[in-house]
């Protein structure tokens, strides 16, 4: 019984089971972390959908701790909203590098599309109408960004085709915004393929341009 004691009390320490240590984040960890937890959540349900609860509970934290670094959801959301612009209107300006103004807006369209493809939850995000007031603004203001951008390019191809420039920042609005509606559209039902929309997307804007009238006319009895 003492032998059976003794090998009992030399059990060896790597026989008991081990605790793991969890390794704990940084601060711009977990910030990173609230942000990819929040943007998810965002795109899924909404703004009004989505409880500091839920986004806590998802990143294994308390509620404080969200509030610590974000001042509660409303903060969160408008720093998600404002990385989401920030990062499609870098695709889409940094995509202007064509001469020909026809490929210009072949890159717009594609830049657009891309970004849909890839970062889907964050396009959800930008074209649902924002419940908070945001200082980075709104999609719309985005798409006006987007089309100031153009409007340079469209104002040099008006001069060299006797059209008033001074219209370019019109038809730059009417035309980023056409890509931006199908884009919101396309979110949803993938067909055809984006190279496709894409390609149709130049079809109607280019050949539309091509047919430009330097005076257009209403046809119609309604003149004012």
């Amino acid at each position: 019984m003492d032998a059976v004691a003794t090998d009992s009390s030399n059990t060896s320490n790597s026989d008991k089971p081990r605790r793991t240590r969890r390794t704990r984040m940084t601060g711009a960890e977990r910030r990173q972390q609230l942000l990819e937890i929040g943007r998810t959540l965002f795109a899924a349900k909404g703004f009004e959908g989505t409880s500091v609860e839920e986004i806590a509970a998802k990143a294994g934290v308390s509620k404080p701790v969200v509030y610590e670094h974000f001042g509660g959801k409303e903060g969160l959301y408008a720093v998600v909203v404002d990385r989401e612009m920030r990062r499609l209107l870098e695709m889409v300006t940094g995509s202007l590098t064509a001469g020909h103004p026809r490929e210009l807006l072949e890159q717009a369209a594609f830049a657009l599309l891309d970004y849909i493809e890839e970062y889907t939850d964050g396009f959800r995000i930008l074209v649902r109408d924002s419940p908070i007031p945001q200082s980075t603004g709104s999609f719309a203001s985005l798409i006006s960004d987007i089309a100031t951008q153009v409007e340079d390019i469209l104002g040099k191809e008006f001069k060299s085709r006797g059209f008033d420039p001074k219209l370019a920042p019109l038809y730059a609005q009417a035309l980023v915004g056409m890509v931006a509606l199908t884009g919101q559209w396309w979110l949803e039902v993938r067909r055809p393929k984006k190279a496709e929309v894409a390609a149709h997307l130049v079809n109607l804007a280019w050949h539309g341009l091509d047919g430009l009238e330097p005076k257009p006319r209403l046809i119609g009895h309604r003149k004012s």
